[in-house]
C-alpha cells in the first residue's frame, strides 16, 4: 500500500540517517516503526507488560502509604 504522509523536516532526516545507518530502505523504516508503535499501544501488550511486571516484584503497599491514605480518607465526608 502506497501512503502519503507529511514530516516535519528533522524528523525525515533523522528518519534518512538511521535506514542508511541500518542498511534498510525508507518504507522498510516507516513500516517497522509503525507496527512496533502500533504493537506497544496496544490494550493487551500493556497488561501483559504490566503482568510481566507484577510478576516479578512483590505489589504490597508501603504501610505508611496506607496510614497516609486512611488519615486523608477519614477528614473525607461520604
Amino acid at each position: 500500500m502506497k501512503v502519503a504522509i507529511s514530516l516535519p523536516n528533522s524528523v525525515f532526516d533523522a528518519a534518512e540517517l538511521l535506514a542508511q545507518e541500518l542498511s534498510m530502505s525508507r518504507s522498510q523504516l516507516y513500516a517497522q516503526a509503525i507496527a512496533e508503535f502500533l504493537q506497544a499501544r496496544s490494550a493487551s501488550a500493556i497488561t501483559s507488560k504490566l503482568n510481566q511486571i507484577y510478576a516479578q516484584h512483590e505489589a504490597a503497599i508501603d504501610p505508611e502509604l496506607i496510614a497516609a491514605q486512611r488519615k486523608v480518607l477519614a477528614d473525607e465526608a461520604w
